[in-house]
């Protein structure tokens, strides 16, 4: 089954929250053999408000459900990206990690070394109630390793709806378009593009959410993307992805403080109407509605456009994932706890908790009535298959540098095309470090 069909859609689209729910279907041996109950400890550590919200309703959810495992949520690591990833890195390489940790799905799972480092969940039955992309996301050839923690979503621009309903604006189907469109913003007084660098993995929400294009320019780049055939500085549509980040310096449309400004001030400004552009990813929408409520439906979205209207369509990420250690104390408790996560109850948790935020990636989840005008917004890219995984989920392949990069073309430090090169470079060098042939 795969998110990204029309047949699977009913069980594709919901979001995140709590209940006292039964717990059924999972395997027995949830005390490992200890007195009283297991506690496991679950670190979250991203700092972002709704991943926290998520692990915490999960948590909640399940605790209530049973009385032999409670699950605590340590949300205490660092927010920045570059220092998360190396904490997680150092206390996997030192044995150190907690019972289960919350990470990245996708090609940043494989520097983490899973084979070596991670429980192989692969023969559990929960995993055959999971999407094969899905699978595909969190695996080697080995091994399993992940279940989903979140729903499937666009990475693309969140728009203001009443600035562009004010101006008569129309959403664009191309670069030209979205860039017509902002000068004419800008002109009324608004900020066109709200950025927000002091988060600094949002400089990469452009970069990335461009791939659909450089899919729909050839199904098979990232194939050759991995095997070192193709690269971004060098292909005339790849490159865009980092000129469309130059493109919006250069254009003046930004807010002043965009390299400080935050995730949650991006998100502010619009849905407040302060802004009318903000690129981002849809999992963020559950923040939009927790913290402005009354400016839920003043928010829309669109993918990246490219340069023809005729080939429109939307990059896809795949959620993070609850993972755990191989050398957890408390195995059985923690499969235990998988299950329910990789179960239409929890589903229903967290719909209940943060709302309708994309496509669920669980067997039997069922959507609730009416949804969000963000998440409204990406259903015609579902039904009419026009969607990509975004690269990172094709391809091991993701310098670690990109979002520093993006920071330095957004600011206008440096040209696309040199970013493109630059990052060219970085990838090579993480591609040489997994051993990657034709490198």
């Amino acid at each position: 089954m795969s998110p990204f069909t029309r047949r699977s859609r009913p069980a594709a689209i919901a979001g995140l929250a709590v209940a006292a729910l039964a717990l059924s279907g999972c395997s027995a041996g949830g005390t490992d053999d200890s007195e009283g109950p297991v506690t496991l400890e679950w670190f979250q550590g991203s700092g972002v408000e709704t991943n926290i919200a998520t692990a915490e309703a999960l948590a909640d959810a399940f605790n209530a459900s049973q009385s032999d495992i409670v699950v605590e949520v340590d949300a205490s690591g660092p927010s920045d990206s570059a220092q998360l990833d190396n904490l997680m890195k150092t206390r996997l390489a030192t044995n150190e990690m907690p019972d289960m940790f919350w990470y990245n799905s996708g090609s940043l799972l494989q520097a983490l070394n899973p084979d070596q480092t991670m429980l192989n969940i692969k023969d559990e039955d929960f995993v055959g109630d999971l999407d094969d992309a899905w699978i595909a996301s969190v695996s080697t050839d080995d091994g399993v390793y992940g279940v989903p923690v979140q729903t499937a979503g666009g990475g693309g621009i969140f728009y203001s709806i009443p600035i562009y309903e004010e101006l008569g604006l129309e959403v664009p189907k191309t670069w030209d378009e979205f860039l017509a469109n902002s000068d004419a913003i800008k002109d009324a007084g608004y900020v066109a593009v709200e950025q927000t660098y002091g988060d600094a993995w949002t400089s990469q929400i452009i970069t990335l959410a461009d791939f659909y294009n450089v899919y729909a320019s050839d199904e098979d780049w990232a194939t050759k993307y991995t095997a070192n055939e193709v690269n971004f500085a060098d292909d005339p549509v790849a490159v865009q992805s980092f000129t469309k980040l130059q493109d919006v310096y250069d254009g003046g449309y930004l807010n002043e403080d965009f390299a400080s400004a935050l995730l949650n001030d991006g998100l502010e400004a619009v849905a407040t109407g302060t802004a009318a552009h903000y690129p981002m990813l849809g999992f963020a929408q559950a923040t939009i509605a927790t913290n402005w409520p009354d400016h839920v439906d003043d928010v829309g979205y669109f993918g990246i456009p490219g340069d023809s209207a005729d080939a429109n369509g939307m990059t896809i990420w795949m959620p993070p994932a609850l993972y755990a250690p191989a050398n957890t104390e408390h195995p059985d408790a923690v499969k235990e706890f998988m299950a329910f996560v990789a179960s239409p109850e929890a589903c229903d948790v967290l719909t209940d908790a943060l709302g309708v935020t994309g496509a669920y990636l669980v067997e039997g989840c069922t959507l609730p009535d009416g949804a969000p005008r963000i998440v409204a917004d990406m259903l015609p890219y579902f039904d009419s298959g026009d969607v990509a995984p975004a690269l990172e989920f094709l391809s091991p392949v993701k310098g670690p540098n990109l979002m520093q990069i993006d920071v330095e073309i957004g600011s206008g430090v440096r040209t696309g095309e040199s970013g493109a090169e630059l990052y060219d470079a970085d990838a090579a060098k993480q591609a040489q470090q997994l051993g990657l042939p034709g490198w």
